[in-house]
């Protein structure tokens, strides 16, 4: 929990039913002791993976008006920034105003910044977006970007170590990003045997298992050995679990921002405050998966038919039904966002060799 009084400004997207960005990072943040406030960047029925979805996008005048008035009345005293989608580069150009003069006015704020773009290769978003989001990095404390996101904003495509270690520089050194976290990374081959036996399962098979990678900045790191090299690496295996999940992102993102202390003395060896804080975040977004996946599994057969593209087109609502057994437990699992009946955190591991392996 929170132990001292902290504001959150959310600013994502906003569904009526079901649990992506901010209906994902609100509750959480708030079962985690955070007040929370809330600006919508889309307000929708539904998230669009049901198929069928509706309402409207904020224009970048009616962002730009909620924060003039929020300044005016003296209303933007937040210590955390949280940032996910954000439709248009016009509508994000106004958070990237806002972003810098929180900067400037609160040096110390934390900004955790998800830069939605796109995933599995393909973009959710208008390309002229993209460098607005790379004009933003510099402003952030984190950043989130799955595989796809890094690839995008570093323009490198990730296909083995090498290509990888310079991602991760270009982030730090050519955008001067504090800390990076890319969770969700398929566990190819090529990952895997570059991994340290306290960090790949000993039963590991492709596509059996995730990589999380947490990454931050010698300047950033208090661990002086960190000096010896770009940047401190930490990284943990996840069981995959099958199935369509949307909004893990954005709880992920939620908790990390919650766990995030920088001036705290990690507890544990070799550790950082960035990778503890991934650790709460990477174990507790898992138990919730979890727990919806078993949950998804008392459902009936109706509620639980595969994804067939042809019989979804001719019947919208097998495939509505589907997305309603999937949407995540946040309501109950809200101990687990708590840390009540969790055995043990899934902590991150110090990846040495990350550098030269």
């Amino acid at each position: 929990m929170c132990d001292t009084p902290e504001r959150v400004l959310s600013i994502q997207s906003h569904v009526v039913f079901g649990y992506v960005g901010g209906k994902a990072a609100v509750f959480p943040l708030q079962c985690l002791g955070y007040d929370v406030d809330v600006v919508n960047t889309v307000n929708f029925s539904n998230h669009s993976g049901y198929g069928r979805f509706g309402g409207h996008k904020a224009t970048a005048s009616e962002l730009d008006t909620i924060f003039e008035i929020m300044e005016g009345n003296e209303l933007l005293a937040h210590t955390r920034l949280l940032t996910g989608y954000i439709p248009g580069a016009e509508a994000l150009s106004v958070v990237e105003k806002l972003a810098a003069k929180l900067r400037k006015s609160k040096p110390e704020l934390i900004y955790v910044l998800d830069p939605v773009l796109g995933d599995s290769g393909r973009l959710y978003v208008a390309p002229d977006v993209i460098p607005v989001y790379q004009r933003m990095l510099p402003l952030s404390t984190i950043i989130t970007p799955n595989w796809f996101e890094v690839e995008t904003l570093t323009k490198t495509e990730l296909k083995d170590m090498a290509s990888l270690r310079r991602a991760v520089q270009i982030l730090h050194e050519e955008y001067n990003v504090p800390h990076v976290v890319i969770s969700s990374i398929p566990l190819k081959p090529w990952l895997a045997s570059a991994l340290s036996p306290s960090i790949l399962p000993a039963d590991w098979q492709e596509n059996s298992y995730l990589l999380c990678i947490s990454s931050s900045s010698a300047s950033s790191c208090a661990n002086a050995n960190s000096h010896t090299s770009p940047a401190t690496i930490h990284a943990q295996c996840v069981p995959l679990i099958q199935g369509y999940f949307s909004g893990v992102g954005d709880l992920f993102s939620a908790l990390l921002l919650a766990h995030f202390h920088p001036n705290s003395k990690p507890e544990i060896i070799n550790a950082t405050p960035l990778s503890e804080a991934v650790s709460q975040a990477l174990t507790k977004t898992h138990a919730i998966l979890l727990m919806t996946h078993a949950q998804a599994q008392t459902l009936s057969v109706e509620e639980k038919l595969p994804t067939d593209d042809e019989l979804d087109e001719a019947n919208p609502l097998r495939k509505t039904r589907r997305m309603k057994g999937r949407e995540l437990a946040l309501i109950k699992g809200q101990d687990l966002i708590r840390g009540v009946g969790i055995p043990h955190v899934r902590d991150m591991m110090k990846w040495d060799c990350f550098w030269h392996c």
